[in-house]
């Protein structure tokens, strides 16, 4: 699972047993698990803290964690990412491909229903598509490269290629960043910069948008007309089995006063309690730690390209020599268990496409490099604005951290204080930081954002189509489409590590560091499983 050349043999011992524990999480996923042919009778409430509290809820016009969890409660998808990253049917029944692999023939699957009781048609699978294509790095992609996108009959889609791309599927299949949900037509013709609030969806649970409370409150309710598949839950596909009547999402922004709630009972379920509580949570008998993200998470430093002074790349490159990532990961508090040292890998650690091409800094501060990179882009102390959200201990603990050491090198840093929801708004404005606008920030990034070159978000290089920063590379997005062409998984290798290279004289986004940090919960919850995201089919709560 693990290919040679990330780490030096000194720091192999921590590499090792986090690719173990993953390992091992990964195969408790995939154990199969009997699914029942119809729902059972819901009982119980259950009550979440999830990373962040959710604000809205158009997971197209946002990229935000907390859109995406709300899409898996009330959405489905038209294939699902299993527990080995394989995209299987969900809402599609079968599909069938040419043998030149240029013509898709989707068919859904009976029984699907609307939250409103209309029912899923194709032509609301494809309304969504197009919609999500405008916006996500791999929707876009796809529809890039697609010749004509049809509806068949009420059932039935096509999708023909105008030219190659091989991960038709696994572009479907987008669970994170703006994931692929299907929604009604009427809802999906919506302009994919316009945000809309009508969260009728046809997934496996109902959002009761009268008890909806921005940042506060969000409560969801078992849908009764779900079909679940047949098959067994496995990862983020299969059969999306509910058992509780109601899951009611809190929002306590404090990590104290939620690792309190916890323990007292009044969550059950805390998805990333900070490292520094997690030694009392695993005292506590009454509570369980477990790794929801069995591969972990990544930080990621996200410098504005449009504007000065990293719209230079010597600027950028003198970032990578301002950052230390296990210095990183010590601020966070990340026990050694559970940390990588070091990872240059743009596709994480401990992944098949793990690579190190063209990897530059991120083991040891040098300031005096740094300086000398900032002196040939011209950096003459104009002010950095580093936006920062307070409101997630991660995220303020690196910010911290990276900004005292930027300082250092001669950078004039402002950090500017705010919470998440605030900071995914701020991070839009394009103007110079005189006018509100920003040169930095940091969001946490998993797996599934990070997996390859298609679905990264932050690695593509479109210019002006790309997500707030905005980076601008030709060479960047065709190496890029170029992986997704090639059929031949020999010669799709050779070009992954051109692109990371590439990466790496662009530089996106500087990979700041890869960690874990379990999840937590009531002994008397069963049912939750290491899918990355968090979800809440096949869990009871006695």
């Amino acid at each position: 699972m693990m290919p040679a050349g990330c780490f030096k043999e000194a720091k192999d011992m921590a590499k090792r047993r986090f690719t173990m524990l993953a390992a091992a999480a990964l195969a408790l996923l995939a154990a199969p698990r009997p699914a029942p042919a119809q729902q059972p009778a819901p009982s119980g409430t259950l009550r979440v803290v999830l990373v962040n509290s959710l604000a809205s809820v158009d997971p197209v016009v946002s990229t935000a964690a907390f859109v995406r969890n709300h899409g898996f409660f009330v959405y489905d998808q038209l294939f699902g990412l299993d527990s080995q990253g394989e995209a299987r049917p969900q809402m599609v029944e079968r599909f069938e491909v040419t043998p030149d692999r240029m013509t898709y023939r989707f068919t859904l699957r009976d029984g699907l229903v609307f939250h409103d009781g209309q029912p899923v048609r194709a032509a609301d699978a494809v309304a969504s598509i197009r919609r999500w294509g405008q916006r996500d790095i791999a929707g876009r992609a796809l529809l890039a490269a697609t010749g004509a996108m049809e509806v068949v009959d009420d059932k039935t889609f096509t999708i023909r290629l105008a030219r190659p791309f091989g991960l038709v599927t696994e572009a479907l299949a987008r669970s994170t960043a703006s994931a692929l949900f299907v929604m009604p037509e009427r809802i999906a013709n919506t302009s994919p910069t316009v945000a809309f609030t009508d969260a009728t969806g046809s997934g496996p649970f109902i959002f009761r948008q009268q008890d909806f409370v921005a940042g506060e409150r969000a409560v969801y309710v078992r849908n009764p007309a779900y079909r679940p598949r047949p098959e067994p839950a496995d990862g983020l596909a299969g059969g999306k089995v509910v058992m509780l009547e109601r899951v009611e999402w809190l929002g306590l922004s404090d990590p104290a006063t939620a690792a309190a709630a916890l323990q007292s009972g009044e969550i059950d379920f805390l998805e990333t309690p900070t490292p520094d509580v997690l030694p009392t949570l695993a005292r506590n008998r009454n509570i369980r730690t477990f790794a929801l993200n069995p591969i972990g998470s990544v930080v990621w430093l996200r410098p504005n390209h449009a504007i000065p002074p990293f719209n230079d790349p010597r600027a950028r490159q003198a970032l990578l020599y301002l950052v230390n990532q296990q210095e990183n990961l010590q601020a966070i508090g990340v026990p050694p268990s559970e940390q990588v040292p070091y990872c240059p890998a743009y596709f994480l650690c401990g992944t098949p496409l793990e690579t190190a091409a063209g990897a530059q800094g991120l083991r040891e501060i040098n300031v005096a490099r740094a300086r000398e990179l900032l002196q040939q882009a011209g950096y003459s102390g104009q002010r950095v604005v580093f936006l920062n959200a307070t409101d997630s201990a991660t995220n303020n603990a690196v910010t911290l951290t990276m900004s005292e050491n930027m300082r250092r090198a001669g950078l004039n840093m402002e950090v500017v204080a705010m919470d998440w929801a605030t900071l995914t708004q701020r991070r839009n404005r394009r103007e110079p930081v005189e006018q509100g606008g920003w040169n930095l920030f940091v969001t946490i990034a998993n797996v599934l954002d990070a997996q390859n070159p298609l679905v990264n978000l932050y690695l593509g290089a479109p210019c002006e189509s790309a997500p707030a920063g905005w980076p601008c590379d030709a060479e960047l997005e065709r190496l890029r489409a170029s992986w997704w062409e090639e059929a031949d998984p020999a010669k799709r290798r050779g070009i992954l590590e051109q692109v990371h290279a590439r990466a790496y004289e662009v530089l996106p986004y500087i990979t700041a560091g890869q960690f874990r940090i379990l999840a937590a919960h009531r002994t008397n919850v069963e049912g939750l499983r290491p899918t990355t995201i968090p979800v809440f089919w096949g869990v009871t709560k006695r």
